[in-house]
């Protein structure tokens, strides 16, 4: 068998790619360290957005759509198809463990996360 040699070109090529992996996965796993997030639950569907999201969607229930907007780090019901309003009365939402239900058309949504901290509220899911 031959003498197996390594040249300096192939260090070099084998320390590049050490770094592209280890970068990769550092970019790949690492969390914001602000990650608050908004998620809206409807009839087996989910949607997810960070608080300072700019958003309006329209969650379908059985009466129709509720309309949930997420703008300047907050998120409330904008309209719903029920006939109390008691969601949309509710008003706006920016903190952890808060949430905000329209029963009659079976839509929820809940501020949840951690803060940079690292802390996450004493919340559990539903």
């Amino acid at each position: 068998m031959g003498k197996f040699r390594l040249y300096a070109a192939d260090i070099v090529i084998i320390l590049l790619a050490a770094a592209l992996v280890g970068l990769s996965s550092f970019a790949v796993y690492i969390q914001p360290q602000n990650s608050i997030r908004v998620v809206i639950q409807s009839s087996g569907s989910e949607w997810i957005f960070p608080m300072d999201a700019e958003e309006t969607v329209a969650v379908r229930g059985p009466l129709g759509d509720t309309i949930v907007r997420i703008h300047g780090n907050e998120a409330w019901v904008e309209a719903s198809p029920c006939q109390n309003q008691t969601c949309v009365a509710m008003g706006r939402i920016n903190s952890r463990g808060a949430w905000v239900a329209c029963l009659p058309n079976n839509v929820f949504f809940l501020i949840e996360g951690s803060d940079e901290s690292g802390n996450e509220p004493d919340v559990h899911s539903w």
